[in-house]
């Protein structure tokens, strides 16, 4: 007994017909009936009733099938298992990350990934996080670490890291330092310095002030949460950072909660569902290394 033998059975099973049977496993038709016959002659039982123009199976073929289909659903697992692991001792990935992004974790995954298969080349990239998105979605990157408004974006797999507010951070001799919350409408007022259009924190403060009416104008903007804060340390505008990037300026700015800012920035892993056993593999690592992170000041 053969495993293509099973094959062509099933076929003619399925097909009811061994012409369209031949066609289906691309054989002649002799030879698929050559073939069925030294199944029957092995298995000492006649599993197809040829006697009319349909191809029928007898109660030995019905009680055959079952078992024929999962004999070849097992050499297609076996087959698969190898494939697997084939592609997790050589090939290739691409991984995006937010600029400036800092996140160890991530590099600590990384490191374990490389440590655990060596031959996959890893490439890392940097970039805003709706071009990082664009490329998840384009198979052009594997997977990325990206900055979104409210939740992780559609169509793709995620895995959310940290979901937090915006504040407005100011020099301690700011006239908004003495303030526990300001609304938008009066913060437009002051010079805004913000992060650009494409990440997250300026996709939430844009969607915010859109909801409320208003156009801010961002006097100054840079890629870098650390340039950002350092331009509002200077006294050069107000800073719009996450909460937990204000934290790392204590005593250098104060940190003043927005009023009517309900849309959370979100810092997620995304990854398209259907990759291959190599980026499953790091999406294992990446969600282990993350798994005990509570905040993160990189956006």
């Amino acid at each position: 007994m053969e495993l293509r033998q099973l094959e062509y059975f099933v076929a003619v099973a399925e097909e009811a017909n061994f012409t369209r049977a031949a066609e289906r496993v691309h054989i002649s038709q002799s030879g698929i009936s050559a073939q069925i016959r030294q199944l029957e002659h092995d298995l000492g039982a006649t599993l197809i009733d040829r006697s009319s123009r349909t191809a029928t199976l007898t109660s030995a073929g019905e009680a055959a099938l079952v078992h024929a289909r999962a004999a070849l659903a097992s050499a297609e697992a076996v087959r698969q298992a190898v494939d697997d692991e084939n592609q997790l001792v050589r090939g290739r990935l691409v991984v995006g990350m937010v600029t400036a992004c800092t996140v160890k974790p991530l590099f600590d995954a990384l490191s374990a990934f490389h440590l655990a298969h060596p031959g996959i080349e890893i490439t890392l990239t940097e970039d805003n996080s709706d071009r990082l998105i664009d490329r998840v979605r384009s198979g052009a990157t594997d997977l990325a670490l990206v900055a979104t408004a409210s939740a992780p974006p559609d169509g793709l797999d995620a895995f959310p890291i940290i979901s937090e507010g915006l504040v407005a951070a100011v020099t301690p001799g700011h006239p908004l330092a003495r303030r526990s919350r300001v609304a938008l409408a009066e913060l437009v007022d002051h010079t805004i310095v913000c992060m650009p259009t494409g990440t997250g924190i300026r996709t939430v403060f844009d969607q915010a002030c859109a909801a409320a009416g208003l156009r801010p104008e961002i006097a100054l903007q840079a890629s870098a949460p650390d340039a950002v804060a350092d331009l509002a340390i200077r006294g050069l505008g107000v800073a719009i950072l996450s909460e937990s990037m204000a934290t790392d300026y204590r005593g250098r700015l104060t940190a003043v909660a927005l009023d009517d800012v309900d849309i959370p920035a979100v810092l997620a892993l995304v990854w398209r569902g259907r990759g291959g056993p190599a980026l499953r593999e790091l999406v294992r690592h990446t969600r282990r290394s993350f798994g005990e992170l509570q905040t993160d000041p990189a956006r």
